[in-house]
């Protein structure tokens, strides 16, 4: 997990930190798939994924079970039957839902029946009788009438639910979710660390930019960002990328900046192939922009950030910059959670993600949140964001400590209910 979606990576580390921080000596284990090297250092244990869901024909058919054997444990007092997840259910003191943005009709867009076998691991759990709760996400959208009532179920039996921006409770409360245990917070990627001895200029003469003095802005674009789906076509024609293009000029020209087109994305080979961190989908995206460009006549004072570089060193190279775009979410959080004025590109396709504007109410930066659909509104936009920099920043700064503390409640607050079940 660690080494695809750097975003996925901002988050983990500190919830994993967090929860041995919450809970001193507690033995956590995931079904999220992470490396030898992170469960040691973070002493986590990792359980297969197919307990959870497998990506197979057989995962429906093995939560029913699952359900049936738990719902005979609440008439009957005892478990008639077991699988391996429910052996893992039963000796655990507190099971926590970690679903991000795909509790709800989303998931499905990951796999067959993902967002129903995942309410089922769910209600299982709460069956057997242990406290259960629902940690930072962004729940919704519940669009098919097939699973909405399943999930009020579910939802409303959660001891805890923390969401970590405020639009996700908007949408509960339309949907008619029993809100009374949900509380909005902020994520935990806010609390990510960049890599301590960093050396910007080191990066600089590694991808061979000289550093000409000028203002320097981020710019992270990503699949999701373009108005025509999916988000992995490829290739894509060329004026699919008109409107980023026409900004990153309008930067360079009027505003005066050196922009960087980065990935904030990586992968690696699949097993048993030798691990080796490599670029991910996002790269041939900026590639694609930077010669966009280039036929355009655009060549100075635009770069590609071409190396491969990973989570710690990349929210490192974010924070030198003096300003970011960013069609990533968590892009955007690297720059904000280190106070750098930051303009968020929308989703420009289904399925769209409310988390980008909830996360920018939750740093006090909704207006800086541009729709991918027109240029002019996109220019203007960062525009604004640049011209009124100092103050933005300072507005972050200042609203990074209370945060932080949203972040720490998420699990102030699984301890308050653990404590009292």
């Amino acid at each position: 997990m660690e080494f695809g979606n750097i975003g996925n990576y901002y988050i983990i580390e500190p919830f994993i930190r967090q929860l041995h921080q919450t809970f001193p000596g507690a033995n956590i284990k995931t079904t999220f798939q992470l490396s030898d090297g992170f469960c040691v250092r973070e002493n986590i244990s990792v359980l297969p994924m197919e307990l959870y869901y497998g990506w197979n024909e057989s995962d429906l058919d093995c939560a029913l079970k699952e359900l049936s054997i738990a719902e005979l444990y609440k008439s009957m007092g005892k478990v008639v039957s077991t699988t391996s997840y429910i052996d893992e259910v039963l000796s655990a003191d507190l099971v926590i839902d970690f679903s991000g943005d795909i509790w709800g009709d989303n998931a499905d867009f990951l796999g067959p029946n993902r967002f129903l076998v995942g309410l089922i691991k769910d209600r299982v759990a709460q069956l057997l009788g242990k406290p259960t709760v629902m940690l930072a996400g962004s729940p919704g959208p519940f669009d098919n009438q097939d699973t909405l009532e399943f999930a009020k179920e579910v939802f409303a039996d959660f001891d805890l639910v923390t969401n970590r921006e405020p639009i996700s409770m908007e949408i509960l409360k339309e949907y008619g979710f029993d809100i009374s245990k949900t509380f909005s917070k902020a994520c935990p990627s806010f609390l990510f660390e960049p890599q301590k001895e960093f050396s910007f200029i080191s990066i600089l003469d590694k991808e061979g930019i000289e550093d000409n003095g000028r203002p320097k802005a981020g710019f992270i674009l990503c699949g999701w960002n373009f108005t025509e789906g999916p988000f992995d076509k490829w290739p894509r024609e060329d004026k699919d990328y008109l409107k980023f293009a026409e900004s990153v000029e309008y930067m360079i020209d009027v505003l005066g900046l050196d922009v960087y087109l980065m990935s904030h994305s990586n992968g690696f080979p699949i097993p048993p192939k030798e691990f080796e961190l490599q670029h991910g989908r996002d790269y041939p995206i900026i590639k694609q922009l930077q010669k966009v460009l280039s036929k355009r006549g655009v060549q100075d004072h635009v770069h590609s950030i071409d190396g491969v570089y990973d989570t710690w060193e990349t929210k490192a190279l974010i924070g030198n910059f003096d300003f970011l775009v960013s069609g990533r979410v968590h892009g955007a959080i690297a720059g904000l959670s280190q106070a750098i004025p930051t303009v968020i590109i929308d989703y420009g396709h289904e399925p769209k993600a409310h988390k980008l504007v909830g996360f920018a109410k939750v740093i006090d930066v909704e207006n800086y949140v541009a729709s991918p659909e027109s240029s002019d509104s996109l220019k203007k936009i960062i525009k604004d964001c640049w011209i009124h920099r100092k103050v933005v920043q300072k507005n972050i700064a200042n609203r990074l400590n209370l945060v932080h503390q949203m972040t720490l409640e998420n699990f102030q607050l699984t301890r308050e209910v653990f404590e009292g079940h």
